[in-house]
């Protein structure tokens, strides 16, 4: 494990994550991996049960991972791989409260299939791995009110102040997408490349792109660098 993105979902990890894997920092765990491989969910439900975890088997092929689950466990995987570099992942806490909740939030709060998905999709979804994402963000993180904005973020802002006044300033990154590719670059000690840095925007069909990748075709992404 080269990075552990520390930010919360929706702080452009979608893109964080085309990035790092453009970099050469893939495959980058993220939580479409355990969407296209519901199996997967069980590593993360004995998290929540305070098992311990074979972390390796778990990131084993990956070299960063960003996004929920892991940024619900970042003190576990830091402590873990005392080598890695963290990026927290940020955002203006308001735009991202409101992202949040009208896409993934919605999303698993919906009582009936979307549109995008077929029945059995979603009660796949919902069976398989919605419990344990309640588990761990809106009932874990969010104590269940997620709804109350200001206590939303609270959270939030109060999980970026502890991961920047725990993890030593010379292992950790601050990070907006808008920031391109210099800061993150120079931190990770590669070049530039001369592509614009990735832009992943998932707010206007979520759905459809867990449709995509829970039926096994992918999230569209750039192709990663060679």
């Amino acid at each position: 494990m080269d990075v552990i993105g520390a930010g919360f979902g929706r702080t452009g990890t979608a893109s964080f994550k085309a990035a790092l894997e453009h970099l050469g920092f893939g495959p980058c765990y993220h939580m479409f991996e355990v969407l296209s491989a519901p199996e997967r969910m069980q590593d993360w439900q004995h998290a929540v049960d305070g098992s311990n975890v074979d972390w390796d088997r778990v990131f084993a092929g990956y070299r960063a991972t960003v996004d929920w689950p892991g940024a619900a466990f970042w003190r576990r995987l830091v402590e873990h791989y005392p080598q890695a570099k963290v990026v927290l992942s940020v955002r203006d806490p308001h735009r991202w409260w409101e992202s949040t909740y009208n896409t993934i939030y919605q999303f698993a709060a919906r009582d009936t299939a979307p549109p995008e998905m077929p029945e059995a999709d979603w009660q796949h979804f919902r069976k398989t791995l919605l419990p344990t994402i309640h588990e761990i963000i809106w009932d874990g993180t969010f104590g269940g009110r997620f709804e109350d904005e200001a206590h939303a973020i609270e959270v939030f802002e109060r999980h970026n102040a502890e991961v920047q006044r725990e993890v030593p300033a010379d292992r950790l990154l601050v990070y907006e997408a808008r920031d391109g590719w210099a800061p993150l670059c120079e931190f990770l000690g590669v070049d530039v490349p001369p592509e614009p840095y990735p832009h992943v925007n998932e707010t206007g069909s979520l759905a459809a792109t867990v449709q995509r990748v829970m039926s096994g075709e992918g999230m569209g992404l750039p192709r990663r660098r060679e």
